[in-house]
């Protein structure tokens, strides 16, 4: 199967790299294979949490890079086409540890009655769910909220999460250094619980039949409908496989 790839930034400098056929990247052991130009063979490899795939980014196809061999510097590494079983045991080892957050906001009015929707996988694939209701809000609001849900859920010491959102105010103002008018104070609090974490933002478009961002979605509105809330529980350690 033919894998595309997208355009990302890494520490500000613009790369092409590997993703899957569902738009989220092509992580393995940790790290994504890059190019740092069209038609380059030399790939290299870079860690998933340092890339930055800003909202609306453009997916090349898979012949946009030659298939390279190994890279010089950083340490050698096959392609994802040669990868051997002791790339496969390490792809499966971080699959094992990532924690994997879905998040929606939900908005009757913007503003008006608000729901934040959450949904978190813990490593092994136990789902947690939660929503909360916003009061007379917008839906920025409810978006920024369910992200800072989702991320105070997940263990602190989480050796990656990925937060998936179609909120691309969310991803900007949180992840791109966007400058922000108005919930500075919501601003403030999710990027402090942001800090510290290995976290990386994978825009998904919104009703565009993804499970986990639809279900997302109707805990969000869930939330409006009943103007109720359902406590997304402090997940720890001792909860992986739960």
């Amino acid at each position: 199967m033919e894998m595309p790839w997208i355009e990302a930034s890494l520490r500000g400098q613009k790369v092409l790299a590997r993703t899957k056929a569902d738009g989220t990247l092509d992580v393995s052991g940790g790290r994504v294979e890059i190019r740092y130009r069209p038609g380059d063979a030399k790939a290299y490899r870079a860690a998933a949490g340092n890339l930055i795939v800003a909202p609306g980014a453009r997916v090349q196809p898979d012949d946009t890079c030659v298939d390279g061999g190994e890279a010089d510097g950083g340490g050698s590494h096959k392609t994802s086409k040669r990868r051997g079983k002791a790339d496969g045991k390490s792809e499966a080892a971080t699959v094992a540890a990532q924690w994997v957050a879905y998040t929606d906001g939900a908005c009757s009015g913007n503003p008006g009655p608000a729901g934040a929707g959450m949904v978190v996988i813990a490593p092994g694939g136990k789902i947690h769910e939660g929503y909360e209701f916003l009061g007379s809000s917008t839906n920025n609001v409810a978006e920024l909220t369910a992200v800072l849900r989702g991320v105070e859920s997940i263990p602190r010491d989480a050796e990656s999460v990925a937060i998936h959102t179609d909120s691309k105010y969310a991803i900007g103002v949180l992840s791109l250094g966007w400058k922000a008018k108005a919930n500075t104070e919501l601003i403030h609090r999710t990027r402090a619980a942001l800090t510290g974490r290995n976290v990386r933002f994978v825009y998904v478009p919104g009703h565009a039949g993804i499970p986990m961002n639809e279900r997302a979605d109707e805990l969000a509105r869930e939330a409006v409908r009943t103007e109720g809330s359902l406590v997304l529980p402090k997940l720890g350690a001792s909860r992986l496989g739960e």
